[in-house]
């Protein structure tokens, strides 16, 4: 897949794929390559882009909000995850942050309860082409728990799931000695819950963030911060074992 821009407009193709759109016919050639120019059958010159991780946020399809990229980044900052990391990943969603870590390096075993939810994620790690290495499972992770205690252990788990403490509690069988453990929290009091659940599994090292972003809007006027956009996204927690 490749990206197609053209001033404000993006479109996500294969190539030899034809579009129809009111600025021209867009037909992507078979051997196109990042940097390269296609033209609509009108002129219209689009430039050809290399699917990065931002892109996969705008153009996964969504089964719901998926993790923004501010507390992805903040994930892969505070737990260092590289190649040839085992992650465990519990709440797939639209799959955003399995990709972002697979595109890092790391290999992903990854639950969604949602048997069409983990259809769109399975589709959405082939758009990303880390489909050989994000395995996405549909079911309950607490039901599988057992059997991936008995497998090779992770350097990572995230969980973006409201059981997140049943999974804490078994972490520690299933990290190696001082991997990590994340869990994205929407609400104060189920971040509490997962504290006191790190505490008492005995991890070390445990921090709670909220991530306030904001953007600045820079014209003729002046720069301020912008008026629009989201603050507060949910809460994350790390842990050590």
């Amino acid at each position: 897949m490749i990206l197609l821009v053209y001033e404000d407009r993006e479109y996500l193709l294969a190539p030899g794929e034809t579009l129809e759109t009111d600025l021209g016919v867009l037909e992507v050639p078979d051997d196109v390559s990042p940097g390269d120019t296609v033209e609509t059958h009108l002129g219209t010159a689009f430039k050809a882009r290399a699917l990065r991780g931002p892109d996969l946020f705008a153009h996964f399809e969504r089964t719901g909000a998926p993790m923004m990229p501010r507390d992805i980044g903040l994930v892969m900052g505070h737990t260092g995850v590289s190649g040839s990391d085992r992650v465990l990943d519990a709440g797939t969603g639209t799959g955003v942050l399995s990709a972002y870590l697979a595109r890092a390096g790391a290999t992903v075993v990854t639950y969604e309860t949602d048997p069409d939810f983990a259809d769109v994620a399975r589709e959405n790690m082939a758009v990303a082409g880390v489909e050989d290495a994000v395995d996405v499972r549909t079911g309950d992770v607490t039901e599988a728990i057992d059997d991936l205690c008995a497998g090779d252990p992770f350097d990572l788990i995230t969980l973006d799931t409201r059981d997140a403490p049943s999974v804490i509690r078994r972490a520690p069988e299933l990290l190696v000695s001082g991997g990590f453990v994340s869990a994205y929290v929407p609400f104060v009091e189920g971040t509490r819950n997962v504290v006191e659940t790190a505490r008492s599994a005995g991890f070390q090292n445990i921090e709670t963030y909220e991530t306030i972003q904001r953007t600045m809007d820079i014209d003729d006027r002046g720069t301020r911060p912008s008026t629009a956009g989201v603050g507060h996204t949910g809460y994350l927690v790390f842990a050590r074992a």
